[in-house]
């Protein structure tokens, strides 16, 4: 059967469609009891009563996506039904180019509002100031309260080059503030590297289908730059990285380790278990690394970090993770879309779910807002989603926090602290990890490797 994972944060990428994590894959039939069946009974009576007796003719297809997408999105937040278009879009977003502002967004069920999860790196939305946490309330002047998730997605959409005004409710703001943003195409550069004198500094942005190639080709651009006396080793910014496609987070993983389990997923069914094995050969010739993360790092980033940090492969640094742990399975319906549903949890080498908890650092490093936005970016997490699916692990703490990499190198303390950590300018217990004190990893098992399209 031919499969393929994806894990994003939360909800929609502005220009794709609503998109938490993908597996394409068949389904098996559980036969519902009687009592279902009467139910479902009554829902085609009221369909009737309402095509027939509204005070206005309905759109009756709109009616039969919102009563799905009803059902579906009381299950948790990443559950939804995906029409045609979306289910294309969908398709087009993890190859790594789309139209659109470049904001990944969720329904928030409190205020009815559109809630950005993070703004894309180097996108019109990241230059124009959109912020994690960020509540759109109109779109070009006209309220979002009322909208589907999809409906509100559609109307940012347009074409490449017009103009869309965004007003964003922003906590410690004021007043409401008016956003002018220039459509374009979104190119995501997966991956952006650069030589830090004598360390190797790798960026990856989104997990797309070019994300391995493109650290593969980073680290050699990198051993090219740095003399191999003189390298002293690398850091893995995850930081705002939503997530992606399961294979590609299981390859960059594979990337650091020579052995050993990355990721496994369990679902409802013991038999749907599944585990994915690295394979021999570390990219970086065993060269430490550090990995930073924050509250913008969800899902297939979180598994790159889950891995290494169990495997003590490297020191994570900087805040709690997003937490977003679950696994969401794309099921086509033939010419009427897909329905997306939550079908599984993630869980490290170690056997931990990070669901609702996210990943902890071992030094964890507080990024300073600047004075402008201090008291308007709030912490955002996986566990603060209404809806959401309850963690083994979760705590009253909860996920996530503070999602905000200052634009210019001088001012990201996360960053400043790793590199002098490689230096050994500063020291922390942590850092180098103690191999001999690694978790209770189930090592070397039957590979069972994510197929793709």
């Amino acid at each position: 059967m031919i499969r393929k994972v994806s894990l994003l944060a939360a909800g929609a990428v502005m220009g794709a469609m609503s998109v938490a994590g993908l597996q394409y894959a068949g389904t098996t039939a559980v036969a519902a009891n009687s009592d279902t069946y009467k139910q479902l009974s009554i829902f085609g009576e009221v369909f009737e009563r309402v095509r027939a007796n509204y005070v206005k003719p309905p759109d009756e297809g709109d009616l039969v996506e919102n009563a799905i997408n009803g059902m579906l999105t009381s299950l948790d937040p990443h559950s939804s039904y995906l029409n045609a278009k979306d289910a294309l879009d969908m398709r087009t977003q993890t190859r790594g180019e789309f139209g659109g502002l470049g904001i990944e967004v969720t329904l928030d069920q409190d205020s009815e509002l559109v809630k950005v999860i993070t703004p894309i790196d180097d996108t019109p939305a990241q230059k124009a100031g959109v912020l994690a946490g960020d509540l759109i309330s109109e779109i070009d002047g006209e309220p979002v309260r009322g909208l589907s998730l999809s409906q509100a997605v559609d109307k940012m959409r347009g074409a490449v080059g017009t103009n869309i005004k965004l007003t964003i409710l922003r906590e410690g703001a004021d007043a409401p503030i008016d956003i002018d943003i220039e459509r374009d195409v979104i190119k995501i550069k997966a991956v952006k590297f650069r030589a830090e004198d004598d360390i190797g500094y790798i960026r990856v942005i989104s997990f797309t289908e070019k994300t391995y190639d493109d650290l593969d080709n980073a680290i050699k651009e990198l051993k090219e730059q740095i003399p191999e006396d003189k390298l002293k080793g690398y850091v893995l910014d995850l930081r705002l990285n939503p997530g992606g496609l399961l294979d590609q987070a299981i390859s960059v993983s594979d990337a650091f380790l020579d052995r050993g389990e990355i990721v496994s997923t369990r679902g409802r069914n013991p038999e749907e278990t599944r585990r994915y094995n690295s394979r021999p050969g570390d990219l970086t010739g065993g060269k430490p690394v550090v990995v930073l993360v924050n509250g913008g790092s969800a899902s297939a980033s979180e598994i790159v970090a889950g891995a290494l940090q169990d495997h003590h492969r490297a020191t994570i640094v900087g805040t709690r993770s997003f937490g977003k742990g679950s696994v969401q399975t794309i099921i086509p319906l033939g010419e009427n879309g897909a329905l997306r549903l939550t079908t599984a949890l993630y869980y490290t080498p170690s056997g931990t779910s990070i669901q609702g908890s996210g990943i902890e650092p071992e030094i964890i490093v507080e990024q300073p807002l600047p004075d402008d936005l201090k008291g308007r970016v709030r912490e955002t997490g996986e566990s603060e989603l209404r809806g959401h699916i309850e963690g083994d692990n979760e705590t009253d703490e909860g996920s996530g926090s503070i999602a905000y990499v200052p634009p210019e190198a001088e001012d990201d303390e996360q960053l400043k602290y790793a590199l002098k950590l490689i230096r050994g300018e500063i020291s922390d217990p942590a850092y180098p990890p103690k191999s001999d004190q690694a978790a209770a990893v189930q090592m070397d098992k039957e590979e069972a490797p994510a197929t793709t399209e």
